[in-house]
């Protein structure tokens, strides 16, 4: 068997024998007819399940040396999908490396209570957009308290809206630099690292963001900018929540420590373009149930429309932002006190500014160069002469190989 047909043996082999688009074709109809849908969760339920069907049109690739033929269909390119995060995903890590500095970096995880979950249903942009405000002020405040770094921090944060078994719980991933920019005695910028087994006190950080979260929901309330459940639309029941809120216990807890900027990396690719479920976590799909792997070996069953609707929770509003920079990262930042950070990191070495990610000739060649997945040679003999072929709808046409795009985008659902 050759390298090529030992590729295509092995992706046959590792391809998920259930996907999500399966559950939607088969079920979506009848819960789209029971359930009422914003008009983005429609549009990712048509998106996911026509993705890589003759619906998008797509393209044969035919080896001129062998004579194999290779159908492909185009994807949904929809960021709910779980197969169309790889090349996003991989692109994305490649321009950050320019904002990794070489330090140590801490993971911690900002969590709302299970009180607010109803209302981050009702308000999700909202709802979201205080995490991130509450998780940021608090590092940034903390990081500048000259009694800790004094200094400012970097932090990447990242979105995540779900538990293993996909019910709603909204919790906030940041990447956190071991350290912070400040100035030294003589005024020079200078950096003061935390060391590597310690960044902040957790019971300290949980409290601010609990203040900073709640005092953000109240003002967000006054202002009129919440969408309220029917539970918290009675007399005083809204100044009940705050007072639970304030009472109730708020998890935040810090991770162990990455081992080096080469682990955030690996952290980052986990984590940044994750939707709800992966399609190999799918263990077994009937017409009364699916099945899930969720953690340790243990799995959860539910009906095809409970599992549709658990995962139609997770998709975020149109065009909200779930990846964000703050501090040295923020994009106001990277080209001046982040590459101060980098130089005060360094002393006296003299190091080069990292140059920029070069930029693929076309979707291909950022395929190849990101994933290792060479789309230009035959599946079979390894060739190089492959003919393309676009078909789009009815009928086939031979068109030359596109030079600097990728392929077709679609349009809305009809």
């Amino acid at each position: 068997m050759s390298p090529a047909e030992s590729d295509c043996a092995r992706d046959v082999a590792n391809r998920p024998r259930f996907e999500v688009a399966d559950i939607f074709r088969a079920h979506g109809e009848s819960f789209r007819a029971s359930h009422a849908l914003t008009e983005i969760q429609h549009k990712a339920m048509w998106a996911i399940s026509h993705c890589r069907t003759a619906s998008l049109g797509g393209h044969a690739d035919v080896c001129a040396d062998c004579g194999d033929e290779r159908v492909s269909y185009n994807s949904c390119r929809n960021r709910h999908c779980p197969k169309c995060q790889s090349l996003a995903q991989a692109e994305w890590l490649e321009k950050q490396k320019q904002r990794i500095l070489d330090t140590g970096y801490f993971h911690v995880v900002f969590t709302v209570p299970s009180e607010l979950r109803l209302l981050g249903k009702c308000s999700p942009s909202a709802i979201y957009d205080l995490l991130f405000q509450a998780a940021s002020d608090t590092l940034l405040t903390l990081g500048r308290d000259p009694k800790r770094m004094g200094g400012l921090l970097g932090v990447t944060a990242v979105l995540h809206t779900w538990t293993r078994d996909l019910r709603f719980h909204p919790h906030l991933h940041c990447v956190v630099t071991g350290g912070a920019l400040g100035l030294g005695p003589d005024g020079k910028p200078c950096w003061f690292d935390t060391g590597r087994e310690y960044l902040l006190p957790v019971k300290v950080l949980s409290k601010l963001f609990r203040g900073k979260f709640v005092a953000g929901l109240e003002h967000s309330h006054a202002r009129g900018e919440l969408t309220l459940p029917e539970a918290l639309q009675a007399p005083g029941a809204f100044s009940a929540l705050l007072a639970q809120l304030r009472r109730t216990r708020w998890i935040t807890y810090c991770k162990q420590p990455f081992a080096g900027p080469e682990q955030v990396f690996k952290y980052l690719g986990r984590y940044t373009h994750r939707v709800g479920l992966s399609n190999k976590r799918l263990l077994d799909v009937t017409d009364e149930a699916v099945t899930i792997a969720t953690r340790d070996g243990k799995t959860a069953t539910m009906a095809p429309e409970e599992f549709i609707r658990r995962l139609l929770t997770h998709v975020l509003p149109k065009g909200y932002v779930k990846i964000r920079h703050y501090g040295l990262v923020a994009s106001s930042n990277v080209k001046t006190k982040l590459e101060a950070a980098r130089d005060a990191i360094s002393g006296d070495r003299v190091e080069a500014t990292p140059a920029a990610p070069a930029v693929a000739a076309d979707w291909r060649a950022a395929m190849r160069e990101l994933t290792g997945i060479d789309l230009t040679r035959c599946r079979v003999c390894g060739g190089e002469h492959l003919g393309r072929w676009r078909f789009l709808g009815f009928g086939m046409k031979q068109e030359p190989e596109p030079s600097s795009r990728g392929p077709p985008t679609i349009g809305s659902p009809p």
